[in-house]
């Protein structure tokens, strides 16, 4: 009887609860469900900001790395556009050419850097190009001669040539500074590999650099003539000539009539 009498604490719970009225049960268990609820909503708030941190932290990162991927817009077009073509003239120095525009709408300064500078120079090594102007390039390099009995189709060069670009505001004077002073504005262009061809050999290649050489000349011996201007012309080694030199040789005949007649009023007053 005993045994029977007792009462286990399961029985207990259920008997207290199904003692309890209704809307008491209903409060409760709405009450219980509205913290769990609550709980689980505050989770998941700190979840969304968690993520929105680690969203906003790498964002300098992730814009930085996107830029990398980014391709690079060319403010110029090089013709050829990655090869320098040299004719194979071993123990000589030989040229090469390349055709360059500036294809922006703004002026852009360019830069040549080659790997070997003591065998190879550029003419001009760099300059200002204003929007839609173009120039050809001239590039001169001494062939070496080949260690062994070498073709000139086998013969193959390690030697690069980098062109540069800076965007630059109107029109200025070249300066290589510029692209120290603007480091993080410049972007490498191309780099040309240098290609020798046969000079014996006729090829398309080979008249094309013919053509841009001549082409190049010409464009240089017209630059040295001096311009017809109306005003005052200036030689292209920078001596004043002309109406400037007139000016002078008047202002100093007139000079030298004044000495003289200063020098005579003087001997008559003594």
């Amino acid at each position: 009887m005993a045994v029977v009498g007792e009462k286990t604490g399961s029985d207990v719970k259920v008997r207290s609860l199904c003692s309890m009225p209704f809307w008491q049960t209903t409060r409760a268990s709405s009450s219980s469900a509205t913290g769990s609820s609550m709980h689980s909503v505050h989770q998941q708030n700190q979840v969304v900001q968690s993520l929105d941190r680690s969203n906003h932290q790498p964002s300098s990162t992730v814009s930085s790395l996107a830029k990398s991927l980014l391709p690079i817009w060319k403010r110029l077009r090089l013709d050829p556009p990655n090869k320098l073509y040299f004719p194979y003239e071993p123990g000589k120095q030989v040229r090469s050419a390349v055709a360059i525009k500036n294809t922006c709408k703004s002026h852009v300064a360019f830069k040549f850097q080659t790997t070997a500078p003591k065998s190879c120079f550029m003419r001009p090594p760099g300059g200002i190009l204003a929007p839609g102007e173009s120039i050809i390039a001239t590039v001169f390099k001494f062939v070496e001669p080949p260690d062994n009995n070498e073709k000139p189709v086998d013969k193959k060069s390690r030697v690069k040539f980098k062109i540069m670009s800076l965007k630059v505001k109107g029109e200025m004077d070249y300066v290589p500074e510029l692209f120290d002073e603007q480091r993080d504005q410049v972007a490498v262009e191309q780099i040309l590999r240098v290609v020798f061809l046969d000079p014996e050999r006729p090829s398309p290649a080979m008249d094309k650099l013919k053509q841009q050489l001549a082409e190049s000349e010409a464009t240089l011996e017209a630059r040295k003539k001096p311009r017809e201007e109306t005003g005052p012309r200036i030689a292209g080694e920078g001596l004043v000539i002309d109406e400037w030199k007139e000016r002078r040789e008047r202002y100093l005949a007139k000079q030298q009539k004044l000495n003289s007649l200063a020098s005579a009023v003087s001997n008559v007053v003594e």
